[in-house]
């Protein structure tokens, strides 16, 4: 490992911010081709088209690949401890193990949603105007669910090699790929959804092979073919900080799952709107997992090297650099909400309805930053299984109660947005405690 990408040497706050800043400039990448995505749907096919892809099969899609991406952060996380350790057997089977663990979850996942996506989407209560549509842009992009799984996989064993900048140039190739895509299969052949979708999948195609020919090229733990396999303890480490992480990822699309049943009770409009949304303030939430990621594998190469003194520094300034961009972020999404807005369409109900969703959210989102800071500490030092609880309970179950309580006796919009922030406050306050009272990192530290 060179040392641009050793993460334990180096002034603390200049390496975290070297290594964040291609994440997150490469997860803005990601947004804007999801927003192109929702552009050239919204302008050329209409709203109801716009519903069906960002209702109900973008809270299924983010369940699915948000529990196997954030099941395969567990290899990220060993894979980090062990470079920062010089463990280089330990590496090399940590990275084909979790290649072939891609390929085979890959395969079985794309099976699995072919075969149920009618069913699922039906039974989340999507609207009937969309399901035809909703089903075929499912379907079809998870087709690509190999080419997904790959590419987050080979991103997150390059960033815990401490090489975040190639991943980003991937990204872009990927990006610039399906802008082009779409553009070909929906305003040229009218393809309509099904050319988002495909579009989608042949980017993540290319930025997949990309990732692969470089992790066979890579000189310190090259990506060799015939070494493929599953190997038990690597795998077993993996799945021992993935598992909770994948759980964690899942109980968040559960929530959300059913939020978006009770959202889809409130019409169309209201599922484009709250789909607009997240298109909208997209680029805080991939900004704040940027910064997670960052910090996870800054923790996790300093932890295996036992430099506990850089955690503690890169704690504190990572909290910093968090509140100040989401301050900052939040202020300039509520400033260009309005004009954005007329790019994605031009139903003035769906612009009125976003606006009045982004009031609800965005001055919230400091509230969201302790969470993902100190989660990702915790994840980097292999603290995984309390933490889990914590946001299972305070995020997930908290909501879901509230859902099928509150909302069913006030049945607003507002009241369901709200859950949001009221979720987050009580999970501050747990995860707090217990990183101050009871974390693993606390109690090695103090030992």
């Amino acid at each position: 490992m060179n040392d641009r990408n050793d993460l334990t040497q180096g002034v603390i706050w200049k390496k975290l911010i070297i290594f964040f800043l291609p994440i997150a400039a490469g997860t803005l990448f990601q947004q804007l081709y999801n927003a192109v995505d929702a552009i050239i749907v919204g302008k050329f096919v209409g709203t109801e088209a716009l519903a069906a892809v960002g209702g109900s099969p973008a809270t299924f899609i983010g369940l699915l690949l948000g529990f196997f991406i954030a099941l395969t952060s567990g290899a990220g996380v060993v894979i980090a401890q062990r470079c920062g350790a010089r463990d280089s057997d330990m590496v090399s089977k940590e990275i084909h193990t979790s290649v072939t663990f891609c390929l085979l979850m890959g395969a079985i996942l794309g099976i699995l949603v072919f075969a149920f996506a009618p069913q699922v989407l039906t039974l989340l209560k999507t609207p009937a105007d969309t399901l035809r549509d909703a089903v075929l842009y499912t379907r079809i992009y998870f087709s690509g669910s190999i080419f997904m799984l790959l590419f987050n996989m080979g991103s997150g064993i390059l960033r815990a090699l401490g090489d975040s900048r190639r991943p980003f140039f991937y990204l872009v190739v990927s990006c610039l790929s399906n802008i082009v895509l779409d553009l070909l299969f929906v305003l040229m052949l009218g393809w309509g959804v099904a050319g988002v979708a495909w579009a989608t999948v042949i980017a993540q195609g290319i930025s997949s092979v990309l990732i692969l020919i470089n992790l066979a090229g890579n000189g310190f733990y090259p990506l060799r073919f015939r070494k493929l396999g599953l190997n038990r303890p690597a795998l077993r480490e993996m799945l021992r900080i993935g598992v909770p992480a994948g759980l964690q990822s899942s109980m968040y699309g559960v929530s959300n799952l059913i939020l978006q049943v009770g959202v889809n009770t409130l019409g169309t409009v209201v599922v484009a709107s709250w789909s607009m949304c997240g298109k909208i303030d997209g680029v805080f939430w991939s900004v704040s997992a940027a910064f997670g990621t960052a910090i996870m594998n800054f923790v996790a190469q300093n932890y295996g090297a036992g430099r506990t003194d850089r955690i503690r520094a890169c704690t504190q300034t990572g909290l910093r650099v968090a509140f100040l961009s989401t301050i900052l972020l939040s202020s300039g999404i509520m400033l260009v909400a309005r004009p954005v807005l007329k790019l994605f369409t031009d139903d003035p109900a769906v612009m009125d309805t976003t606006w009045t969703i982004l009031t609800y959210f965005v001055p919230t989102y400091v509230l969201w930053t302790v969470i993902e800071v100190f989660s990702a500490v915790l994840r980097g030092v292999g603290d995984v299984l309390k933490p889990f609880i914590i946001l299972a309970l305070g995020v997930c179950l908290l909501r879901i109660i509230w859902v099928l309580t509150v909302f069913q006796q006030m049945h607003t919009l507002f009241i369901i947005s709200i859950s949001y922030p009221i979720s987050w406050a009580v999970t501050d306050v747990a995860m707090l405690l217990y990183y101050y009272k009871g974390s693993i990192f606390k109690r090695k530290r103090s030992s």
